[in-house]
């Protein structure tokens, strides 16, 4: 009579393949949490560099102080630190993304803010007017990494 007792060699395979079933779960699972929190924190951070633009339109006229609705976009010879109004902004890619004061966020480097601003009709908020052609300004920013957007906002402004 046999009186040895233990697991078979079936028992312990179905046992290792229902663990390795279980870790292959678990890891599956982190790797979704773990893309979930890198997509979490794009956000968050894109939200950020979208208010500090917004912020930084809240102080400037619609048309240039100097030269009124005569040019479209930055005059002559002007930079970053000297847009004087919203228009000047048209267009500019900001990598690394700035703040409300104007300053390099070189910690944020590979996200971009792209900033369109064009003028609406009053009537039609998403038809697009001639520059200086309506009292209505559509400021739009979108956020890029690696060259796609991941995340934009658009808003209005009046010339009053």
């Amino acid at each position: 009579m046999n009186t040895q007792r233990g697991f078979t060699l079936i028992e312990v395979l179905m046992a290792v393949i229902i663990i390795g079933l279980a870790i292959a779960g678990l890891v599956g699972a982190n790797r979704a949490y773990t893309m979930a929190n890198g997509t979490g924190w794009d956000l968050t951070r894109s939200e950020f560099l979208i208010e500090q633009i917004r912020e930084l339109t809240m102080t400037l006229p619609v048309a240039d102080p100097q030269s009124g609705q005569i040019t479209f976009g930055p005059e002559s010879g002007e930079t970053l630190a000297s847009y004087d109004d919203l228009d000047d902004l048209d267009g500019c890619l900001f990598d690394p993304p700035i703040d409300a004061r104007r300053n390099r966020l070189t910690y944020m480097a590979g996200l971009g803010q792209m900033i369109t601003v064009c003028n609406v009709d009053p009537k039609d908020l998403d038809k697009i007017v001639a520059d200086h052609g309506s009292d209505f300004v559509r400021i739009t920013v979108q956020i890029i990494k690696a060259g796609k957007v991941i995340d934009s906002c658009t808003w209005l402004r009046t010339r009053y």
